[in-house]
């Protein structure tokens, strides 16, 4: 299949891009189910999500370098949210910053290791199987297991992610929750004080606020927008523009009950959205050091998101209304 091909070599031609989407998911029978039905169909390793019988977003376990990431991701009407290079050349798009995978979490300094940078510094979070997932939303989660490796072999920590699937009724939001548990399973473990690292997605060419086709804007849950929200500590942070003739967006929520909540934000102008807690250091000046976290033997550290895709700007499409549902789930 062209994406399979793809994961093993960026540097594929470009092709017709609706026409490779197409051709590299299993069939799609046309659309018999409830807007907000969800339903997982395996494909080897990989799990394809649709949406009220329409793609949603395919998981796949073994990207290249290994990392479970999300691609392609699709949003209300089947619209591409997310950049596609390195996995493909599309028109627009920037090809910079080729570790910038989609939907995918790492980070720059575990250890003194690189799992942010994998191209490069051959670190790398191997996939290591699914786990069973029972009870009344099994039909719509994902939960795996992964080892983050070391350039010469060594298990530097584990992970255990859930990922669970969602939309609203009516089909204009469909949103990931993203839990992560990190796990000193190999001896205590540093997080460390950087950028480079966390929650992330690369979100659509026409979602940037820089470029010959950006049309985006981006505000945080602080009301900052633009390049002021570089750095700063918001609940959430949202993008939004124009897809095709369509005013859509992109919010990544932050939990409350997550480790330095709320958290620091690298969302950059060129299309990056990340939520990092670990890097005090680069985002507010404070000493070096500063937001290093050390999970100590056998400990965990439990990190919880929300991707939320929508219709129109974030005030129309009630971001802080999704945001404020999500949280008080938990609280009943």
């Amino acid at each position: 299949m062209l994406l399979s091909l793809a994961r093993r070599s960026p540097r594929l031609a470009a092709v017709p891009l609706l026409a490779s989407v197409a051709c590299a998911q299993p069939p799609v029978e046309p659309r018999t189910e409830a807007p907000d039905a969800i339903r997982i169909v395996p494909s080897g390793d990989d799990r394809t999500v649709l949406v009220g019988g329409e793609l949603f977003t395919v998981f796949r376990a073994h990207d290249e370098p290994a990392q479970p990431i999300l691609y392609p991701v699709l949003g209300p009407g089947g619209r591409a949210m997310m950049r596609h290079y390195p996995f493909e050349r599309a028109p627009g798009e920037a090809t910079d910053h080729p570790h910038h995978r989609s939907l995918w979490f790492a980070h720059g300094a575990v250890d003194g290791h690189d799992f942010w940078h994998s191209t490069k510094s051959g670190d790398v979070i191997a996939f290591d199987g699914f786990l069973a997932v029972e009870g009344p939303d099994a039909h719509r989660t994902i939960r795996v297991r992964s080892r983050w490796v070391a350039a010469g072999g060594a298990v530097v920590c584990t992970d255990v992610r859930t990922l669970r699937f969602s939309a609203t009724p009516s089909g204009d939001a469909r949103f990931i929750d993203y839990a992560i548990e990190l796990r000193a399973s190999a001896g205590a473990v540093v997080f460390g004080d950087t950028k480079e690292g966390g929650m992330a997605f690369r979100v659509a060419p026409t979602l940037r606020l820089r470029g010959e086709v950006a049309t985006g804007s981006i505000v945080d849950s602080a009301g900052r927008t633009g390049g002021d929200v570089w750095g700063k500590r918001a609940a959430w942070v949202a993008y939004s523009g124009r897809i095709d003739d369509e005013v859509v967006g992109v919010a990544l929520f932050d939990h409350p009950a997550n480790l330095r909540h709320p958290t620091f934000w690298h969302a950059r102008d060129y299309g990056l959205l990340a939520a990092n807690p670990f890097g005090a250091h680069d985002f507010s000046g404070v000493p070096e050091g500063t937001g290093d976290f050390t999970l100590e033997d056998g400990a965990t550290l439990t990190l919880r998101y929300r991707f939320c895709f929508f219709r129109g700007d974030p005030v129309a499409a009630g971001v802080a209304d999704h945001y404020e549902t999500w949280t008080e789930e938990d609280e009943r």
